[in-house]
Parts: C-alpha cells; sequence; structure tokens
C-alpha cells in the first residue's frame, strides 16, 4: 500500500447470520481526498465503514489509520484516531437543544465557587457558532433537534464530527432525505471540508453525486469489491454496469396510456397541520384508472399532506375525499385499505414499517386478520413464510435469513422494496407513491419504476409525490404542480416541458 494513505483496510470479512457482509476487501484511502463506495443496497459499504467507526469488529482484517494498526471496538476508539460518522438514520437526542447534542460526551465541565460541577453550555455554544459560521453551516445552538427540519439536523451532525476535531469524515447516505437544494448545499460544505484538509469518505448509490463530487470511487457488489476507480476518468454507465453487474436502462420504455373510469376524486381538500395553519389549500383533482397522476413541488409545498389525508393519516379540515365512487373523507384506514387503497409513505421507518418485527411479519401485516395469513382465527405460520418467500424472489429484497429477517437488521434501500412489494401484492385499484425511489440504488430504481408503470399498465390508478422531477416526467401520464399548498397547473404530461414544471414549482407561473 502507497505511504499517503491514511486509512488502509486489509482483507477485511465481516460475517451476520446467513450474510457475508464483506468478503475479504482491501482498499485505501488518500489524505485529502474525497473517496467514495458506491454499491447497491445491501452490498457492504454500510458495513465496511461501520467498522472503520468501530461499531463492528471484523472477523478478519487489518485496519491501518496514519500507519499505525488501529484496534477500533467501538465509536470511543475511532472518535481518538479523529474519525467520525455521520449515520444515514442520524443519532439525535429530540429533547436535547442542538449544542446539547453536539457536546453529549465531551461536556465541558467547570467547578462554581470551586466545588460545584457545572455543564458551560454557554461557552460550548460560543464555538459551535465559531465552527457553522466557519463552514458555512449556520445553526442556531439553543434552538432543540425537534424544531429544526432534517437538512438543519444534518448539519448539526457534521458539526458533532468538526467539535470532535475529526479528520477523516464518513456520510453514509447522506442525502437520503434532502431536497436537490439541500443536496447541492451539502455537496458544497464536503468540498470546502476537503479544500480544509479533511477527508472525506461518502456511502451512496447516487451516481450523479460521485460525478460531481469524488475523486474516486470503489464498487462493491455483494459483498465483494469489484473496482476502484478515477471518477474524472470513467462514466456514469461504465459505474452503473459495474455496481449491479448488468447493462443498466436509463429509459423507461412506456406505452400509450389507457384510461379507465375515474377511481380517485378529490374535490376541495384542505388540511390544516399541528398548529392550525392550512398546508393544503382548496385542491382538487381526480385519477383515472390506467392513469399516474404526479405531484411535483418542492419540498415542504403540502404535497405530502395530501397523501397522508387521501391515506388517513391526516383528517381534512374541508373537503372530500371519494374512491370508486364511495365518500372516504371520514373513513378509517382499515376500511381505506379494503375499499382497495395501497400507500408507500415517505417515512419508511415511521409509518411504513414496524422495525421490530421480522420481514414476513411486515409483509403481511395489512391482512394478517385474512387467509392464509390467518385460519379459523389463528394466525399460521406457513402461510407467512410462504407469502414472504414469493415477494423476496420477486422484489430482489435482500435478507439475510429470508423472512425471519429482523426488520430493523435490513437496509435502507431493502426496507423500502419491502414496501412496495407488500402495497402492490394487496392488488388495490388506487396506489400512492410518495417518494418511491429514495433511497434506492440504480437498479432498485429500475425495478420499482418498471413494477409503477406495469401496474398502470393493469389499469391501476396511481398518485406519484415526487421530488425527482426526471422520475416524474418519465412517469407521469398528468402533472400537477404544487405551490405554497395550492395546485398551480394540471396538464398531461406531454404537452408540459420540465422548464415550465420548474416554473410552477418555484412559483414563477401561475
Amino acid at each position: 500500500m502507497a505511504d499517503d494513505y491514511i486509512v488502509e483496510m486489509r482483507h477485511i470479512t465481516k460475517r451476520f447470520p446467513g450474510v457475508l457482509a464483506n468478503d475479504d476487501i482491501s482498499i485505501g484511502i488518500k489524505k485529502g481526498e474525497i473517496f467514495a463506495f458506491l454499491g447497491e443496497n445491501g452490498a457492504g459499504k454500510s458495513t465496511l465503514m461501520s467498522i472503520l467507526f468501530g461499531m463492528y469488529e471484523c472477523d478478519e482484517g487489518e485496519i491501518f489509520v496514519r500507519g499505525q494498526n488501529a484496534a477500533l471496538s467501538s465509536s470511543r476508539d475511532a472518535a481518538a484516531l479523529n474519525i467520525g460518522m455521520v449515520h444515514q438514520h442520524f443519532k439525535l437526542a429530540p429533547g436535547y437543544t442542538i449544542a446539547e447534542n453536539i457536546i453529549l460526551g465531551l461536556e465541558p465541565v467547570k467547578k462554581l465557587l470551586g466545588i460545584f460541577p457545572w455543564v458551560d453550555v454557554k461557552s460550548a455554544s460560543r464555538r459551535i457558532r465559531e465552527l457553522s459560521h466557519s463552514y458555512g453551516l449556520d445553526v442556531d445552538p439553543d434552538l432543540r433537534i425537534d424544531q429544526v427540519n432534517v437538512s438543519v439536523r444534518q448539519r448539526v451532525e457534521i458539526l458533532k464530527m468538526l467539535y470532535r476535531d475529526a479528520e477523516i469524515l464518513i456520510f453514509d447516505e447522506p442525502t437520503a432525505v434532502l431536497t436537490p437544494q439541500e443536496i447541492e448545499f451539502l455537496l458544497n460544505i464536503m468540498r470546502e471540508l476537503r479544500d480544509k484538509g479533511k477527508t472525506i469518505i461518502l456511502i451512496t448509490h447516487k451516481l450523479e453525486e460521485i460525478k460531481k463530487i469524488a475523486d474516486r470511487c470503489a464498487i462493491l457488489r455483494r459483498g465483494r469489491l469489484i473496482a476502484v476507480l478515477d471518477v474524472a476518468d470513467t462514466s456514469a454507465r461504465e459505474m452503473a454496469n459495474l455496481m449491479v453487474g448488468r447493462e443498466v436502462s436509463f429509459i423507461r420504455e412506456k406505452k400509450a396510456p389507457r384510461f379507465r373510469d375515474v377511481v380517485l376524486e378529490v374535490e376541495g381538500l384542505t388540511v390544516r397541520n399541528e398548529w392550525r395553519f392550512e398546508v393544503v389549500k382548496d385542491v382538487s383533482f381526480s385519477i383515472r384508472g390506467g392513469e399516474i397522476f404526479a405531484i411535483a413541488g418542492v419540498s415542504g409545498n403540502g404535497q405530502v399532506e395530501i397523501a397522508d389525508a387521501v391515506a388517513g393519516l391526516l383528517k381534512p379540515s374541508r373537503g372530500s375525499i371519494r374512491l370508486n365512487g364511495k365518500d372516504i373523507t371520514a373513513a378509517r384506514i382499515r376500511e381505506r385499505i379494503e375499499a382497495g387503497l395501497s400507500y408507500i409513505p415517505e417515512d419508511r421507518q415511521k409509518y411504513g414499517l414496524v422495525l421490530d418485527f421480522t420481514l414476513q411479519d411486515n409483509l403481511a401485516i395489512k391482512r394478517y386478520y385474512l387467509p392464509p395469513f390467518s385460519v379459523n382465527g389463528v394466525l399460521n405460520e406457513g402461510g407467512f413464510r410462504d407469502f414472504a418467500g414469493r415477494l423476496i424472489l420477486r422484489y430482489d429484497i435482500r435478507s439475510g435469513q429470508g423472512g425471519k429477517t429482523l426488520t430493523r437488521s435490513m437496509s435502507g434501500g431493502n426496507q423500502q422494496k419491502a414496501i412496495v412489494a407488500r402495497e402492490i401484492s394487496l392488488d388495490s385499484d388506487f396506489l400512492i407513491f410518495v417518494q418511491p425511489t429514495r433511497g434506492l440504488d440504480i437498479g432498485a430504481i429500475e425495478n420499482i419504476q418498471q413494477q409503477i408503470l406495469e401496474e398502470r399498465d393493469r389499469g391501476k390508478a396511481i398518485l406519484l409525490i415526487s421530488l425527482e422531477l426526471d422520475e416524474v416526467m418519465s412517469l407521469a401520464d398528468t402533472i400537477g404542480v404544487i405551490y405554497n399548498g395550492k395546485l398551480q397547473n394540471i396538464a398531461p404530461a406531454d404537452t408540459v416541458s420540465t422548464n415550465e414544471v420548474g416554473e410552477y414549482m418555484m412559483g414563477v407561473r401561475g
């Protein structure tokens, strides 16, 4: 290995029950570079970096940091070597302030009157403000975590690393829950960190981000190292093909629509948030069988609240919702499901899954009381197992112990595949997809988008809500653009350009 490597991982192997997560991986990362790990969901990227951060111990292999053999048995060991990590699912205490979260475990203690210990949060807050201004991560240290949005929480995670003087910064799927504008902001922060001498390790499956920011890229597939590439000399298509092990199509083949009767009718829908502020304002639209109706908009303009109101998670303050001619405005969630509604939510962990249930329990959770899962009121284990086996195979859900896998232990992308598999398997007349491909690799995105098109071709009515404008333009038959809680424009997808949709999204038109 070269002398200028700040991190070397030699012959790293890690096994979990039923899974060889990392298979004899050797890799070196240079000081002051942005090094990306690219791979499918469940390819072993996060596991490998969790070993570097001390969260797991490898079964075989060695790690060298700055040329010295490093025994990493905890994140405290990693922090002592100036290694920090921003996890895909943030590790923050909601009821604490930003400053309290950042100093947790490193509290600056002073003694009042030389006797009584107390934590000097005020001086810590001053240092946090200085750090945040220095790196363009402006935050208010006195705000509580539950008072700030996702992008601010991510800045807090970065500041936690900087406060601990981290030189090697690991980012695990950092853009999975960010809007396009927030993603660009984060990439600029990474460039600035690199320019100030930090070494950045980026775990991702997003090719466009790697092309924008990374110097070198390692590709993992099913736990094995496939290649290490100079990003500038490698095309996105080549990286995609290496990542999934086959030729990947970047273009979706879409048949001409064959519209049927109206399935969903929304009339005058108004929704208030917890502070009684109207976030959806007098919205009306309808969706026919065989139609994908997409709502495009910048995050936070009311599109998710529309989906939640239709699905029954939010109660409208005004308006009506009809499914196949039946008024479901006040119906319970189970009644909506039985009436023919499927829902893939934006927050897969909060609303989509019970993380401490097994995969097979989650896949059957919306109809566990029906045959073959229940016979004469008694749960049938074989029904759960057989059903899960079919969906795992069809949707390529990576799970070490099959249907018995604890859902919490699965990668975020495979959790998303499980939700999509369950909701499509309900065979509902109407399906809501909110950010269906968020957090997925390019191979899984291709598969999910193809599934959406197949459901549409089977005559299903589909409401698609996505922040990815390319996804909206390639899948939708009809596009409604939302701004400040109001639908600005509804038009056939083939009559509007990407620029026009973008202008409506920003409130320039309409």
